[in-house]
């Protein structure tokens, strides 16, 4: 049975209506990336500790911390980003969560990815090296832009990884709105380092993104062959179907409600039992 959690900060930036909205939805896990208008690493350890209290008192579970690790500059120094993950850690074992999400940092525009492939590949090994010993699994996601932004890439990343604490999270749309088809393409390379699932769907014209199974991300194929090998992990849903950037993306409460429905459906189709 796969699970359902959301990217809450996308409802609203206040917590208890972020968990109301996705209690609302039978929702009851949250990838947690921003809270009170800030950044979950930027939280203090009061607030941290404040949204564990109130995420567990209300019976809901923290699914990964949504960090914005590895999305700097290659080029620019790591010392700085290395106190940043962390606080990553820190924040998990406080949250009780086994995964942090990560990248691997963008790259110059009109510069090679593969010019930085040495870079991209040591500073990836120092957050697994960190990461030893926490009881964490960092999901690489692939993203507009970064190092691991197609399927090749992305490959490479995890047949260098120093153990199983570095996974993919597969994003569908952010593979359309890079060129790539997310089921031929992408999917049948990175299949069996999948551990994690943002359900977020793009359309190859202009990148827009649309509710899951309304675009070219292929997610009936994808979410069905995953579940037809055994697949009982998180769906994290990203609808970014208002707003998104670099950093964040947002939908509000009556568009995150089209996203879940739309999700919901398409398990339905599936005969896939979810909780």
């Amino acid at each position: 049975m796969v699970t359902l959690t959301a990217f809450a900060d996308e409802i609203s930036a206040d917590l208890q209506e972020q968990l109301d909205v996705l209690e609302s939805e039978g929702i009851h896990h949250l990838e947690l990336r921003g809270v009170w208008n800030k950044n979950v690493l930027d939280l203090s350890d009061e607030e941290v500790q404040k949204v564990r209290d109130i995420v567990q008192s209300r019976g809901f579970k923290v699914s990964a911390v949504g960090s914005p690790i590895g999305k700097i500059d290659i080029l620019d120094p790591m010392e700085p980003h290395v106190q940043r993950f962390k606080r990553a850690l820190q924040v998990a074992k406080v949250l009780e969560t086994s995964y942090i999400r990560i990248f691997s940092f963008f790259i110059p525009q009109g510069q090679s990815p593969q010019s930085h492939r040495r870079e991209v590949l040591a500073r990836m090994a120092v957050l697994q090296e960190m990461a030893a010993g926490w009881e964490v699994v960092l999901l690489h996601e692939n993203e507009k832009e970064i190092y691991g932004d197609n399927a090749q890439r992305c490959l490479d990343i995890l047949e260098h990884r120093l153990n199983e604490n570095l996974a993919c999270a597969f994003d569908p749309a952010n593979f359309v709105q890079c060129g790539v088809k997310p089921y031929e393409e992408a999917f049948p390379l990175l299949q069996p380092y999948i551990r994690y699932v943002h359900i977020k769907d793009a359309l190859f014209a202009g990148g827009t993104v649309v509710p899951a199974g309304q675009g070219d991300g292929a997610l009936r194929a994808v979410l069905s062959r995953l579940f037809a090998q055994g697949y009982d992990g998180f769906l994290s849903l990203e609808p970014h179907l208002a707003h998104s950037d670099r950093y964040q993306g947002f939908s509000g409460p009556a568009l995150f409600h089209v996203a879940a429905e739309a999700l919901k459906n398409l398990l339905g189709e599936l005969g896939q039992v979810w909780q």
